[in-house]
């Protein structure tokens, strides 16, 4: 069975939602404090436009949320993690802009070995007054590479 990825519909929202609150639910950053919250903040990156989605059989099984050139967010279900489906979604936006860029959890190793693989450098936060925030989180940029 292939991955189907696709823009989000609004009957995404509960399955996208699901996924965003099993992947946060045991994190102490995250702000989100239900599963409902998960399920409304999915809904209204649906309503924006952001989301793709990556489908297996009929379920929802990873999300990505872009903003412009700005990756929101990029989760899979837990059970599908290690199958390429965070890839596909990467290549799917890739295929939209020339330009993308990401902040992630210093902690986060996986992740960032992950956008390491996928082609994103980690860059410094040039002229930015460092925050708790920026402080915990790594940016990282991907740039197409321009046929010579």
């Amino acid at each position: 069975m292939s991955v189907v990825v696709r823009a989000a519909t609004p009957l995404d929202a509960g399955a996208a939602g699901d996924i965003l609150w099993q992947s946060l639910r045991a994190s102490p950053e995250s702000d989100l404090h239900s599963a409902a919250e998960a399920i409304g903040a999915c809904g209204v990156m649906i309503e924006r436009n952001w989301i793709t989605v990556a489908v297996l059989g009929a379920a929802v099984r990873g999300f990505l949320a872009r903003d412009g050139q700005e990756i929101c967010a990029l989760y899979t279900a837990p059970t599908c993690r290690g199958q390429g489906i965070g890839r596909q979604l990467i290549d799917e936006a890739k295929s939209k802009v020339s330009r993308l860029h990401l902040q992630t959890p210093k902690a986060n190793t996986g992740a960032r070995r992950f956008y390491a693989r996928q082609g994103f450098v980690p860059v410094s936060p040039a002229n930015r007054v460092t925050t708790d925030v920026t402080s915990h989180t790594q940016t990282y940029v991907w740039q197409k590479e321009i046929a010579a």
